[in-house]
């Protein structure tokens, strides 16, 4: 059953560059700094954009539709946790076994993403990326190697590519800062 407040939600006809309302623009904006975490998290955005709960989880998921928010996602600021040792593993595969690959490393339970990327020819042949995070930088080569036995990867050119640096993670942002 749908609530007046649904109805004026759809009526308006809002796109993803134009929020219908103040309101909705100070919800873009708290979207972009994160889920607050709360029980009610989207009774406490509610609160601080100035709307009613069911009418910010209306306006999610209309954006979702829309298409202006595609996923939601977790920042797991793995380095405060210990896990020190992080290693983008790369791998050359054959065009033609490439997805099939790389859904069984995205099987792995060590594998955290898994993606493919184009060759960049002549320097870079690899073409499909996997990250193993671990809290030291042998037991991640270990665990590496039993997946290469696991799957019988033997045969396939890779790289573990350890990160030295940790670089702040953030989604997108579509609401300029005021400037102070």
């Amino acid at each position: 059953m749908k609530t007046t407040d649904d109805l004026s939600l759809a009526a308006t006809g809002a796109t993803l560059s134009t929020p219908s309302s103040e309101a909705e623009r100070r919800l873009r904006g708290l979207l972009e700094q994160g889920l607050p975490i709360t029980s009610r998290p989207w009774r406490t955005l509610a609160e601080q954009a100035g709307m009613a709960e069911g009418q910010v989880m209306a306006c999610v998921r209309r954006w979702q539709a829309d298409g202006m928010i595609k996923r939601l996602g977790l920042v797991v600021k793995h380095r405060r946790l210990g896990i020190q040792a992080n290693a983008m593993v790369v791998w050359d595969v054959p065009d033609e076994r490439v997805a099939e690959v790389g859904r069984r490393l995205a099987r792995e339970m060590a594998v955290t993403l898994c993606y493919r990327r184009p060759r960049r020819l002549p320097d870079w042949p690899y073409n499909l990326f996997s990250m193993i995070h671990g809290t030291h930088r042998q037991r991640v080569l270990s665990e590496l190697d039993a997946i290469v036995q696991r799957q019988g990867l033997e045969a396939l050119e890779h790289r573990a590519l350890f990160s030295t640096h940790a670089y702040r993670q953030c989604g997108g942002r579509y609401v300029r800062e005021e400037a102070s």
